[in-house]
C-alpha cells in the first residue's frame, strides 16, 4: 500500500487557467517541486453531459443572474473526492472566516476539495455534498477563484516542509493566537535617508550581537493587536 506524504488541493472551477501564474511561482511552486503539496485544477464543464457543456441556468422563481447547476458539481465532487481524509469546502462570503487557526486546522487533512462559485452562486442543493463553507472576508467577489488561491496558500504554509525555517510560523503575525502581532524587522542598509526626510536607522540593539537582549527587545515589540 502506497503511503501518501503530501497534501492535495483539488479546485473545481470554470476558469482553471486563472490559477496558472500564481501557483507556478514562489512558495507554492517550491512546495509542489518538493512534493510537499499537489494542486489540481478541474474544469466544471468536463462534468457536464449536454453538447454545449452548460454549467449554469436561471433560478426557479425568477431573479437576476444565473446559478451553477447541482448535477455537474455533484459529479465533480464524486469523481475527485478520495477515500482518504478529505474535506469538501464551498468558498462563499457567508462561510466561516478564514483565520490562521482555521488554516492550521485544515492542514491536517490529506485533501481539500475547493468549490469556486460564479455568477449568483450555487444551486442550494450543492450544500448537501460539502463539509463546510469558508469565506476570506465579508465582501463579494466575481467568483471563488481568488479565495481558493488564498485558502491554498494559507493552508499549505502549515504543511511540514513547505515553509523553510521551522520557527517561521510560530513567530509570524497570528502565529501564537489571533491577537499576536510580530515584532518589526530590519535589513540592509543600517541607515537610510529618503530625499527631504529624516534619516531612518536600524535600532542599535539589533546590531549589538547580544542575542539575549535582541530576544528581549523582540518580545517587547511584539504583542497584542491594538
Amino acid at each position: 500500500m502506497t503511503v501518501q506524504n503530501f497534501m492535495q488541493f483539488d479546485i473545481i472551477t470554470i476558469f482553471p487557467k486563472i490559477f496558472d501564474s500564481y501557483f507556478s511561482e514562489s512558495i507554492l511552486k517550491r512546495a509542489q517541486a518538493k512534493k510537499k503539496i499537489k494542486i489540481n485544477m478541474h474544469n466544471l464543464r468536463d462534468f457536464t453531459t449536454d453538447k454545449h457543456h452548460h454549467v449554469d441556468d436561471r433560478p426557479y422563481g425568477g431573479g437576476p443572474g444565473m446559478i451553477l447547476l447541482v448535477e455537474p458539481m455533484y459529479k465533480a465532487i464524486k469523481a475527485i473526492k478520495k477515500k482518504r481524509k478529505s474535506r469538501v469546502i464551498m468558498l462563499a462570503p457567508e462561510g466561516k472566516l478564514l483565520t490562521q487557526k482555521e488554516a492550521k486546522r485544515l492542514s491536517k487533512y490529506d485533501q481539500l476539495v475547493l468549490l469556486c462559485g460564479r455568477y449568483e452562486g450555487f444551486d442550494a442543493r450543492v450544500e448537501q455534498f460539502i463539509d463546510e463553507k469558508i469565506s476570506i472576508g465579508q465582501y463579494v467577489l466575481a467568483g471563488g477563484e481568488l479565495p481558493a488561491m488564498v485558502v491554498t496558500e494559507a493552508v499549505a504554509r502549515h504543511v511540514p516542509g513547505v515553509v523553510g525555517h521551522k520557527d517561521a510560523l510560530a513567530e509570524e503575525t497570528f502565529g501564537g493566537d489571533l491577537d499576536y502581532i510580530e515584532y518589526p524587522q530590519y535589513s540592509r542598509p543600517e541607515a537610510f535617508k529618503p530625499a527631504g526626510k529624516k534619516g531612518l536607522t536600524v535600532p542599535p540593539i539589533l546590531l549589538s550581537g547580544n542575542h539575549a537582549k535582541i530576544r528581549q527587545w523582540r518580545q517587547l515589540k511584539s504583542g497584542k493587536k491594538r
